[in-house]
């Protein structure tokens, strides 16, 4: 017999060893089964599972134990990320802690030391999908640099700079001044900060008292300003084109040239141009043949280029120093606050340099062409379809890749230099020096790969790749990548340039982008504001099934997921009511017989929920394989705790407590068996309950749930099902006319029906018993004219059904109470939609706020309609 209550905690390492020791979780590609293919995008090595991981990990593995179950060779290939930055940092700072750099080891020891710190703590995220119950592939983890994936990574550099689409260049990159390492896009977290604009007077040269005026939020880089930008046509500088300032303090002649960068409208319509720290400077200097200085170091210091005076001084102390000097020469105009983003670097939290330096770079210009053209011809599908636009346009878009980084963990760039500075790209230092020739002194590039450059290789580096394998052969094209918005361009679009580049094929036939995880309030989770909700947590609190059917029922295409810990306990209770249903056909002796044939049931009853049943696996089938996660779940939810537990089972307690033995055997075999097939439909979801009840519910099984089929529909009764469908309706009517009316539960009602038809008529004297005991009536019976006086008229299938109410209730003081409900709801409503029609706090609010207003207000009007209702009801019954 099942124990009183469920314990998640009791059963979810029980069953989760088990999956593994049956090597439940694994693919076979020497199986005939057609394949199924997801990559898990490889979480950090150094991470720990975060509400982000908890859904998107939660939606792979509903498709993979779906699929599995659909009788699908499904595998989900799992791994981990090096995460070049992150994980030496986290190494760094554990030596800081023994007194100790990387720099007193050595880079080779160093790294050493990472790998050590990996072997120990590296593996804290894959234990935490574990108890998520995540079913991949875990014989098959793959790292991205392990042997195999660094083969990979050798070869596609070698291979795309050998067909010149690898090349070394100078330019401007993210530079951390801290990290010494240029950095990506993604690693850039900019900042609202209330800034200055200072305005400084250039002088004209051979003008004397003539200037022109710029503004800037950075003086520590007017040393390196090699221009002045004007608009074309701007007519206050048309004069001007052609001519110099004099750039103070330097004192360098430098032009005034036209771009139109310059904007008429924004302070002076003139702008310094410094194109060695400004990226839309870079762009003006490359259009205008602008000269490119750099004033600063790898430390962010003004460098010898800057005057002797502000060498070696750090660049927010030369700001001051620089607005002092130009304050003293007469030529500081004002200051003006300036509210502006500054860019910070998400790992070190300093402010990001612009930085002119030797990096490596992919044309990705030409890799992005066919990769464009895949999403452009269906080869590739994202899911929902907006996300195709954000594609479309960085593709469109795009710009070279620097894939170098200045740091020491991670994929070391093959390419090595002689003394004169040419460079030699090959798979190993044997080869270079055979291309260099005997006797060239060779010196390896120090530099590393962007950590994105080995993730772009993931779909086809983890099969295998270089080496035309079995695995390789069978699983890709895979079928789905499942991931968040956010790194559309950093890693989708790359395994999309990389996997046609090197496969020939995309890498994925969908793209399903699942929306964020924001707090109840639709406000984003932060350590900060004390809103994070730890999965972890409230695994612990309710359970592993409870936190992904929960994920799962808010899942909706396009919507960010507004989670509250309540919602977690809610399905909590979801888990208990099922637990509490297989108990009590634990204690009503209904027992799983495998050679039942739910096809043959001949009670009307058995013959709908069979039916029924059918009809839900076949909903959730497809609503999973269309990506619309919370419908199955609703789907699941809404069949489970509704048509199965408050219909069926109440409807079956008059046969299980009668005298018809064939009945009564053929109702326990019934409901053991739908309770079996919301078992297989349920697991996807809440794996572990229903393995737990699947193992508990029978003496022996031939197999473990979860390699157990999907259910499929065996029976199809259109009387049966039309006349329970009635019951339901019928009862549910009565139900809910007494609770919008305030009718006390004690109270029994009289219900007549009118106009009702023979076939009605019949589905009445058969179902006169349930009626009355589940509806709670004192009488039901067809009448042949219509009752008004009294009674509340509603419509169910062929009769108007009346409801004496009247008779049972303070007809005032319901009238009182519906009105006053809805006078307080009108006005809340209408003060909600004067402010949602203010344009001045649509636009000012954030996002997640305006949205919060707009669904309360389409919850307050649905109830407030309610209230309508019920109230014109009541009157017409009056």
């Amino acid at each position: 017999m099942l124990d009183k209550k469920f314990d998640p905690a009791a059963v979810e390492e029980k069953h989760y060893k088990l999956w593994e020791d049956n090597n439940a979780f694994a693919a076979d590609h020497t199986s005939g089964k057609d394949p199924y293919t997801i990559m898990m995008p490889p979480p950090n090595v150094t991470g720990s599972l975060h509400m982000g991981h908890a859904l998107t990990f939660t939606l792979q593995d509903i498709l993979i134990r779906y699929n599995r179950m659909k009788g699908k060779d499904a595998l989900w290939q799992p791994g981990t990320d090096h995460a070049g930055i992150a994980t030496q940092m986290v190494v760094e700072r554990r030596l800081e802690g023994e007194g100790v750099t990387r720099h007193d080891l050595g880079r080779e020891k160093f790294i050493d030391k990472i790998w050590e710190w990996k072997e120990e703590s590296g593996g804290t995220i894959v234990k935490q999908l574990r108890r998520l119950g995540a079913s991949a592939d875990w014989a098959k983890e793959r790292f991205t640099m392990d042997d195999g994936c660094s083969e990979a990574v050798r070869k596609v550099f070698v291979q795309l700079y050998k067909e010149g689409l690898i090349y070394r260049d100078k330019k401007l990159v993210n530079w951390d001044p801290k990290l010494h390492t240029a950095i990506s896009d993604l690693e850039v977290e900019q900042r609202e900060t209330n800034g200055k604009m200072w305005y400084f007077n250039y002088p004209l040269e051979g003008e004397d008292g003539k200037y022109i005026m710029v503004g800037t939020t950075r003086p520590e880089t007017m040393l390196g300003d090699t221009g002045v930008a004007v608009h074309p046509d701007d007519e206050r500088y048309k004069d001007l084109i052609g001519k110099n300032v004099i750039l103070p303090i330097v004192n360098r002649a430098i032009p005034i040239v036209a771009d139109e960068y310059a904007d008429p409208e924004k302070g002076s319509g003139a702008v310094k141009i410094t194109p060695g720290h400004d990226f839309n400077d870079y762009e003006v200097g490359k259009r205008c043949d602008l000269e490119i200085i750099n004033v600063l170091d790898m430390n962010a210091k003004l460098n010898e280029n800057a005057p002797e005076k502000y060498q070696g001084m750090d660049r927010f102390d030369a700001r001051k120093a620089i607005v002092d000097e130009m304050e003293s020469l007469g030529l500081l105009v004002k200051i003006e606050e300036n509210p502006m983003t500054v860019p910070y670097g998400d790992r070190s939290g300093v402010v990001i340099e612009p930085w002119l330096t030797d990096q490596w770079f992919v044309k990705a210009d030409v890799l992005a062409k066919p990769a464009l053209e895949a999403v452009e011809t269906g080869k590739t599908r994202f899911v929902p379809k907006q996300w195709e636009n954000t594609y479309y346009e960085w593709m469109r878009n795009i710009q070279p890749w620097c894939i170098s980084r200045q740091i020491w963990w991670g994929h070391q760039i093959p390419a090595w230099f002689d003394e004169n500075g040419n460079v030699y790209v090959e798979m190993t230092e044997e080869e270079a020096q055979k291309a260099a020739g005997e006797g060239v002194q060779l010196t390896r590039e120090t530099d590393v790969l962007d950590t994105w450059f080995s993730s772009a290789l993931w779909p086809f580096s983890t099969l295998g790749w270089p080496e035309k394998t079995p695995e390789l052969e069978k699983y890709y094209t895979t079928d789905v990548l499942v991931t968040g918005f956010d790194i559309i361009f950093f890693w989708v679009a790359r395994m999309m340039m990389m996997g046609i580049h090197f496969m020939g094929e995309v890498p994925f036939k969908d793209v399903y982008i699942h929306a964020l995880v924001r707090d109840e309030h639709g406000a984003k989770m932060s350590k900060s504001k004390g809103n994070v909700i730890d999965p972890l947590e409230m695994i612990d609190e309710f359970g592993a099934d409870a936190m992904r059917f929960t994920l799962t029922a808010m899942a909706a295409q396009g919507r960010d997921i507004k989670l509250a810990k309540s919602r977690v306990e809610g399905y909590r209770n979801f888990a208990t009511k099922l637990w509490n249903a297989a108990r009590f056909c634990q204690m009503n002796g209904c027992q799983p017989d495998a050679g039942f044939d739910a096809a043959n049931v001949k009670h009307p009853v058995n013959r709908w929920i069979v039916g029924k049943v059918g009809d839900v696996a076949e909903e959730v089938g497809r609503q999973i394989e269309e990506y619309r996660f919370n419908e199955s779940a609703n789907s699941i939810y809404g069949f489970s705790w509704g048509t199965f537990c408050d219909w069926y089972l109440e409807f079956t307690k008059p046969i299980l407590a009668g005298s018809d033995e064939a009945a009564i055997e053929e109702t326990k075999a019934t409901t053991a068996w739908v309770l079996d097939q919301i078992l297989h439909i349920l697991h996807p979801t809440m794996p572990y309950i229903s393995e737990e009840l699947w193992e508990s519910m029978a003496n022996e099984r031939a197999n473990q749930l979860i390699s157990s089929a999907w259910p499929e529909k065996v029976l199809d009764d259109a009387d049966a099902n039309a006349e329970m469908d009635w019951l339901v309706d019928l009862i549910s009517t009565i139900r809910t006319t007494r609770s919008e009316l305030n009718v006390p539960g004690s109270v029994k009602l009289d219900v007549y029906l009118h106009g009702a038809s023979d076939v009605t008529a019949a589905r009445l004297v058969r179902n006169k018993d349930l009626i009355l005991r589940m509806a709670r009536l004192e009488k039901v019976e067809i009448v042949a004219e219509a009752i008004a006086q009294g009674c509340v008229q509603e419509v169910v299938g062929d009769a108007t059904v009346f409801i004496n109410v009247v008779d049972h209730m303070d007809v005032a003081a319901e009238k009182a109470r519906l009105e006053k409900e809805i006078a307080n709801l009108d006005k809340i409503i209408g003060g909600k939609e004067k402010k949602l029609s203010n344009d001045k706090f649509v636009s000012n609010a954030p996002a997640e706020v305006v949205e919060t207003e707009r669904t309360k207000v389409a919850e307050l009007t649905e109830k407030n309609n309610k209230f309508k209702e019920a109230l014109a009801r009541l009157v017409s019954a009056l």
